[in-house]
């Protein structure tokens, strides 16, 4: 036997490698059908139709059914986890059958899907590439969507600069992403510090701004980014301002100037009506190699009234 015969001979699937497919097929076509279904989990007004000895490696559904009276049918509110759709969960649920499912994950239903497996629990390889296509899926067309989820989740502290304001719990929006919500903000963080500035060309970062016709430069690409952090969460854009990787002009000069222009903006949308103010000040030497740009934000005094007996 020659050796280009060997070869296809060895490249072909072996029997078993056949056989475990076509069980998964099975089990799959199974799930889609609901034939032969001996568990019922209600969500909504929807009844998906399951198998326990398949959905029992999900920690979250075999303790469900096993404190449930009757395991048959186990009924789960997703009420306190908005960001579980439907579609989110099915996909998931799906993933306990067969891997073929992950096909049906986009930049649309991700986030969706990534909040139901961390639900469900014992899919770690599911979360991960929804949370990749996530990551990838932060745009300019979107960034307000994610702008209003990081604002939900929790910001650190590591001390280095201007304490910020925290938030004492985590929202039960965001606590079921467990450790993915805080990559998810710093993947954030990043688009706005680092990509956004780079692929809007703020200050020429890649090629010269066009100058206007009366001589002074032209920069559209900071006006946009002007618009966007005027909707980022304050303690977001007090990080993104101050931090060293936030390069719009190379001077810190030029860094107060567009903080300052924020600020401006913001007045008129995200921080009007918040009773604080926020502010920013130029550092003049001292600041160790950090950043001499401080965005700060106070809570205005309320007026006291005299009351006359």
């Amino acid at each position: 036997m020659d050796s280009l015969t060997l070869r296809f001979l060895y490249s072909r699937p072996s029997p078993f490698q056949i056989h475990n497919d076509e069980i998964l097929n099975h089990l799959y076509n199974a799930f889609q059908t609901g034939n032969y279904a001996d568990t019922y989990l209600h969500v909504h007004q929807h009844a998906y139709r399951l198998h326990a000895l398949i959905v029992s490696r999900s920690p979250f559904l075999a303790h469900m059914m096993s404190t449930t009276p009757q395991p048959a049918n186990i009924y789960l509110n997703l009420e306190q986890d908005p960001e579980v759709t439907e579609e989110g969960l099915s996909i998931a649920l799906g993933y306990l059958y067969s891997s073929v499912t992950v096909r049906a994950i986009n930049s649309q239903n991700a986030r969706a899907v990534l909040a139901a497996g961390c639900l469900l629990g014992g899919m770690d390889e599911l979360c991960n590439y929804a949370y990749e296509i996530c990551r990838q899926s932060i745009a300019v067309e979107n960034i307000s969507t994610w702008l209003q989820f990081v604002d939900a989740v929790p910001a650190p502290s590591d001390g280095t600069s201007t304490p910020i304001e925290q938030q004492q719990i985590a929202s039960s929006r965001t606590a079921i992403f467990g450790p993915f919500a805080q990559r998810l903000r710093e993947d954030v963080f990043e688009f706005l510090v680092v990509t956004l500035p780079q692929s809007l060309n703020v200050g020429g970062l890649s090629t010269p701004i066009s100058p206007h016709p009366d001589g002074q430069p032209s920069d559209a690409g900071r006006d946009t980014l002007l618009q966007i952090f005027a909707l980022v969460p304050f303690d977001m854009f007090k990080a993104a301002v101050e931090s060293s990787t936030f390069h719009i002009a190379g001077s810190d000069q030029a860094r107060f100037k567009f903080a300052k222009d924020a600020i401006e903006l913001r007045k008129r949308g995200i921080a009007r009506g918040q009773g604080a103010e926020e502010t920013v000040v130029l550092a003049f030497g001292g600041h160790n190699g950090g950043s001499a740009v401080h965005v700060t934000r106070k809570m205005r005094k309320r007026p006291l009234w005299k009351v006359n007996a």
